[in-house]
């Protein structure tokens, strides 16, 4: 890669791990001010280069950082989250600012209330800094007609991924603290490991999600993303819990930043670098193969294995086309024109669909879900690629082949996410070095449903690997 460039260095402040922040505050050294005051001077120097965070929420942020230290004034104790800046991705809503969804049918409302997830947050001390770029309408890279594509902080030429890539790309160019996401596919996962940054796809229903269109399905989910295992498992602890607008959620009763605080390896590792069926690019496979190994240099014992996961690009297939009908359909095809060509194939996918098409889909997910729940009985931790290739140009929606097999689809090349979003697996992207070219390397640590205090661990036991030297 010819073109690399280092990523936007962070001034004072920055540079430290939320936690660090949060630390730095509750003991008088920093004030909430200051470090909102910190991320906007610096959204403002390098938000040019990258477009991470199009929709700008300064003044409040200062409001309401000013708020929270008059309450400290005045005896209240400090929230879980002191204030730090947050990078909400812009399909979610925040009381007062527009959600544009990057796309011209949902574009221009101004919402009265923040979704379950960004109010539990904000009233844990999050502040709000801005709306972050994201894929139109669901898209695995970030571009929209709306503002643009969001470029990777550390190769500008290159995409950041999608569709949570405006969180990622500003989190990696230390624009803010903590950055929201959701995921459908791979949308936390994917611009996490392009960015080189964590983020957790959790178990549906461990953080209430916004209301959506089918208030049964069990794919949509939003997660935390972060610089750090320890502050991705601290902004869990703050978005995770019950809310009665959302019925798959369930109240908790642990604390994942205690989990992310005691890193230690699984008993039961099982890797496998492209899950027995998937293409996955020879540079891609090398970056694993190197971040495997030096977990086993580590005293990481590790057996080869996977699910056996055969058909499932067609369920896949079946239940997005099927989702994606289902929710603009209303639009279709009048309004054929506003979307991507992506999303319109997924529509028109769903509307060829028969009834035993249907019910075929539903019932081999049925059966790679028991499948892998038996897996599961005899693994802790399984261990593949967090993508199967690396970042593309920036101009590119979708790589058109992997490794020489030609993509018949757009979510083709994601693949190796989008399986545990429809098993209901929690699946953790964690940074794992560098390749030879500079290209983050990203492991993706997945597990059975309610796993997520193993996961954090042990990627907090990774992360620790990685950035000790050795």
């Amino acid at each position: 890669m010819n073109d690399i460039s280092s990523a936007i260095p962070a001034p004072g402040i920055l540079e430290l791990s939320a936690v660090e922040a949060i630390a730095e505050i509750r003991e008088g050294h920093l004030s909430p001010l200051d470090v909102i005051d910190a991320s906007i001077v610096h959204i403002e120097a390098t938000d040019g280069a990258i477009n991470a965070i199009p929709v700008r929420c300064f003044e409040a942020a200062r409001i309401a950082a000013s708020r929270l230290m008059e309450k400290r004034v005045t005896g209240g104790d400090w929230p879980l989250l002191c204030g730090l800046p947050l990078a909400v991705k812009d399909n979610s809503d925040v009381a007062g600012v527009p959600t544009s969804g990057g796309s011209a049918l949902t574009a221009g409302r101004i919402p009265d209330i923040s979704d379950p997830a960004i109010d539990r947050l904000q009233r844990a001390g999050a502040i709000v800094i801005g709306k972050s770029n994201l894929s139109e309408l669901g898209g695995a890279n970030t571009t929209n007609a709306l503002f643009g594509a969001t470029r990777n902080p550390f190769f500008p030429a290159l995409t950041s991924g999608g569709s949570s890539g405006g969180s990622a790309a500003a989190l990696a160019a230390h624009q803010v603290y903590l950055g929201h996401g959701n995921d459908v596919g791979g949308s936390l996962r994917t611009p996490a490991a392009f960015c080189g940054v964590a983020g957790l796809r959790p178990t549906p229903g461990l953080v209430p999600r916004k209301p959506l269109s089918d208030p049964f399905d069990t794919i949509f989910v939003e997660g935390p993303m972060a610089r750090t295992i320890p502050d991705l498992a601290l902004m869990l602890d703050a978005m995770s819990g019950f809310h009665s607008t959302d019925l798959l959620s369930r109240s908790r009763n642990t604390s994942f930043h205690d989990a992310a605080s005691q890193p230690h390896w699984a008993v039961r590792v099982a890797v496998s670098e492209d899950l027995g069926m998937l293409p996955v690019a020879g540079d891609i496979r090398s970056g694993f193969r190197g971040a495997i190994d030096g977990l086993q240099r580590a005293g990481c014992a590790i057996s080869e294995a996977a699910p056996d996961l055969s058909g499932i690009p067609d369920v896949i297939r079946a239940l997005r086309g099927l989702a994606y009908l289902a929710t603009w359909g209303k639009h279709w095809p009048a309004l054929r024109d506003r979307f991507t060509p992506e999303v319109g194939g997924d529509i028109a996918y769903g509307e060829n669909l028969s009834v035993s098409d249907i019910a075929q889909a539903i019932e081999h997910r049925a059966t790679l879900y028991r499948r892998m729940m038996g897996f599961f009985k005899n693994v802790d931790v399984l261990i593949c690629p967090t993508t199967q290739v690396r970042p593309f140009p920036v101009e590119i929606p979708w790589p058109a082949d992997i490794d020489g097999q030609a993509c018949e689809s757009y979510i083709d090349w994601i693949m190796i996410t989008y399986v545990w979003s429809v098993l209901g697996c929690p699946a953790l992207a964690v940074p794992a070095g560098r390749d030879p070219n500079g290209m983050p390397v990203s492991l993706q640590v997945v597990g059975p449903p309610h796993s997520e205090e193993r996961l954090l661990s042990v990627a907090a036991r990774i992360e620790q690997e990685f950035t000790s030297g050795s």
